[in-house]
Order: structure tokens, then C-alpha cells, then sequence
């Protein structure tokens, strides 16, 4: 089963869904009319579909017909369906018409792409050896979104999943199969100093909670210098400082936010209880205390079943031959399906690149500019559908000799 050159066919499909799509941009967790589409497009199609009164997005659920079916495994597709609160000014003729939101991180291209694998594989449902889910997940981008589908129970069936992202450090319609790390885990936090005010003119009778700041946000640099092993990338990052109301003022409070980023449960184990150390013994010795809010939000997403890996790395040259793949390095952001993933083990996640400079597309993702060559999109969907029948197939190897033939 080739699915390169139906998706091809299904193109200007494809393109007119993302189309729609990126002009409808909505924001986390408000997906009305995204969902509404979706549920449309795949009732229209003839997919049974699942939506939810208490959340957005929705589950399409395509059983295969071929002998056995019955008892093979289910596979989980996701793709992400939420914007971003940006202004558009990627230049393209189809732009966001609701004011301030964009799809800039590509969520509506994910979204048309699993849209054309359902018709693909709906098309070669008595083929498919088991079952495939297509998750369509409201409020990737607020960190949480996944959590509602996994928390319900409705993924409790499911025994492997697969997701992909558009990726500027791959060149378009490439494919980035990583092992091991593939984006990092996230973890914010807030930090708040209580100090003393006083006159600028009488600092002996104030506690500084500016300095305090200043001496933690040095020393909690530290975690990463000296703490954590140098072989095992990890950031810690202040990115906000809320003090002071007044030149000759020094100030009684200071609020500061960040985030940290690692690729290992190890190193992300060893950040909390550092930073509260830190800030606690630091402020102390200035007169001061702290209260620390500590987010741990999203795991780090690794692809680390090699099974997987080989299955998806196939499928890119089944379809589009051995240089459809390519090198690329983990990304330092960080990506809601690791969820998904932490509570489905043998999932992965995979890059499709969108970097494209005869096309403009050389904008990162969140990006008011960013852009792709849509040429990608049906490469995509052709991904998406050629690993759901190959692990299918592979995992219910009664129907291993049915594979062939050109979709």
C-alpha cells in the first residue's frame, strides 16, 4: 500500500482545507469553528467521528475491514488544531481573519494534513490491518490541551501513536526522524521576593528585593554550570523581572517568571529543588524571603522505541525514496503530545520540514512571517496514512502478505 500517489491527487483538497483553516484561526481551548469543520469534512467523508460537549477537538476512528482486523492493534494520529495570539504578516493571500490570532506555528497545515490521511486511509480501510484514531487536539499551545483526551479515558484503547510538526530546520517535504530526544520538556515557574522598602538615601534600614533578584537570578545560574552534567543539555531561563516604583525608592518586592528546557528526566528532577535552595538561602542572607511556584508542564517528547523509528523511516522511503529523509537536530521547544507519549510508550514524534528560501518560508515557527512551500502538505498526509498501514501491518503480521499495490 503506496499512498504517495493518491495524496497527490487530493492536493488542491488538502491545500483548500489548510486554506480554510489558517483564515479561521482560533486560539487554545476556543476551537469552535475548527472543530465544526472537522466534524463536518470527516462526517462528510463517511468517518465516524467523536466530539464532546465540555472541550474542543474531536476523534475520528477508522476500523479496518481486512481479515484479522478485528484483532490488531490501534493506532493513535494526532494532529494540533489551536493558534497563536499574533498579528499575520506572513504575506499570504489567504490570511487570518480574526484580528490578532495566526496560525503561526503551523497547527492548521498539521490539521489539513491528518484531514487528507483520513480520506487515504477510509479509502483503504479493507486493507488496514486494525484500527486508526485521528486525534484533531484542541490547546497544544497552552500546554495542557492534550491532557483532556488521555484524562477521559477515550486514548485507553489506543497502543501506539504518531505526530508530526513543520519544521524550519528541515528543507521541505523532508522528513526528521529523530532517536531519543526529539523537543524538550517545559517547565515554568514564578519567583516572588519579599523584602523591606525604604529611601533610596537609607539603604541600612531596607532588605533590597532588588538585589536579592539580581544575586538569584546570577546564582541560579549555577544549576546548570555546576549542577547539572555538561554532556546533558539543560536551560534555565529568567525571562520577565516585575520590581520597583521609584528612582529613589529600593524596593520591597520583586517578580520575576522563566522557564526551564532539558531533554532528560534526570536533569529535569534537579532544577526545583536547586532554584528553591538558591533563591531561599540567597534572599536569607539579604534580609528577605520567597515563595516559588514551580509548573512542571511537559515532559521532554523522545522517540524512544526503535521499532517505531524504523517503521516511520520506511514508510519516508516507501513513499518518497531514501533522500525524502534528513538530518536534523532535537529542538530546544517543547511540544504537548509528550503527554500522549509518557502514557503511550511506544509513540513517536517526527519533523516535516517547511524550510523553503526560493519560497519565502525561512521564518521560525511563532513567527508573524512564517509561511511554507504547500507543495508539503500532501507528502504529509501521505506520511501520516503510509505509517498507520505499515505498523499496522507490522504489528498483525496475519496480514503482512496483503501489503502492495499502488493506492
Amino acid at each position: 500500500m503506496n499512498f504517495a500517489a493518491r495524496a497527490k491527487e487530493l492536493e488542491p483538497w488538502i491545500i483548500g482545507n489548510r486554506h480554510w483553516l489558517h483564515q479561521h484561526a482560533e486560539l487554545s481551548l476556543k476551537e469552535v469553528e475548527t472543530t465544526a469543520f472537522l466534524v463536518r469534512n470527516l462526517e462528510e467523508i463517511g468517518i465516524p467521528v467523536q466530539s464532546y460537549d465540555d472541550y474542543y477537538g474531536c476523534i475520528a476512528t477508522i476500523k479496518g475491514t481486512a481479515e484479522g482486523a478485528e484483532n490488531g492493534p490501534t493506532l493513535l494520529l494526532r494532529a494540533d488544531i489551536d493558534a497563536l495570539p499574533i498579528t499575520e504578516d506572513s504575506g499570504v493571500d489567504f490570511p487570518s481573519l480574526t484580528e490578532g490570532v495566526m496560525h503561526a506555528c503551523g497547527h492548521d497545515t498539521h490539521t489539513a494534513m491528518l484531514l487528507g490521511a483520513a480520506k487515504l486511509l477510509w479509502e483503504k480501510k479493507d486493507e488496514l490491518r486494525g484500527t486508526v484514531k485521528l486525534l484533531f487536539q484542541s490547546g497544544e499551545e497552552v500546554f495542557i490541551g492534550s491532557h483532556y483526551y488521555w484524562d477521559q479515558g477515550l486514548l485507553n484503547d489506543v497502543d501506539a501513536a504518531f505526530g508530526m510538526h513543520v519544521w524550519p530546520s528541515v528543507d521541505s517535504g523532508k522528513f526528521g526522524i529523530l532517536d531519543g530526544p526529539v523537543m524538550a520538556s517545559c517547565d515554568n515557574f514564578k519567583l516572588t521576593i519579599h523584602g523591606k522598602a525604604a529611601h533610596g538615601s537609607t539603604p541600612h534600614v531596607s532588605h533590597d528585593a532588588l538585589v536579592a533578584a539580581a544575586q538569584i537570578i546570577m546564582n541560579a545560574q549555577t544549576i546548570v554550570s555546576r549542577m547539572n552534567n555538561p554532556l546533558d543539555s539543560l536551560v534555565v531561563t529568567f525571562g520577565t523581572i516585575r520590581c520597583g516604583t521609584q528612582f529613589n525608592i529600593i524596593a520591597d518586592t520583586a517578580e520575576m517568571t522563566g522557564t526551564v528546557r532539558c531533554y532528560t528526566k534526570r536533569a529535569r528532577a534537579i532544577v526545583e529543588p536547586a532554584l528553591r535552595r538558591i533563591a531561599e538561602d540567597t534572599a536569607d542572607g539579604l534580609g528577605c524571603t520567597i515563595e516559588l511556584e514551580y509548573n512542571a508542564l511537559e515532559p521532554c517528547t523522545r522517540n524512544d522505541d526503535p521499532e517505531l523509528t524504523e517503521i516511520a523511516r520506511g514508510a519516508a522511503a516507501e513513499l518518497y525514496g531514501s533522500e525524502a529523509l534528513q538530518d536534523t537536530p532535537p529542538g530546544s521547544g517543547s511540544e504537548d503530545f509528550s503527554y500522549i507519549m509518557d502514557h503511550i510508550p511506544h509513540s513517536m514524534f517526527a519533523f516535516i520540514g517547511c524550510h523553503d528560501e526560493e519560497a519565502g518560508a525561512i521564518y521560525a515557527v511563532h513567527n508573524q512571517k512564517f509561511c511554507i512551500n504547500e507543495s508539503l502538505l500532501h507528502r504529509g498526509s501521505a506520511m501520516y496514512a503510509q505509517f498507520a498501514a505499515d505498523y499496522l501491518a507490522k504489528k498483525n503480521p496475519a496480514g503482512a502478505a496483503q501489503k502492495g499495490g499502488q493506492a
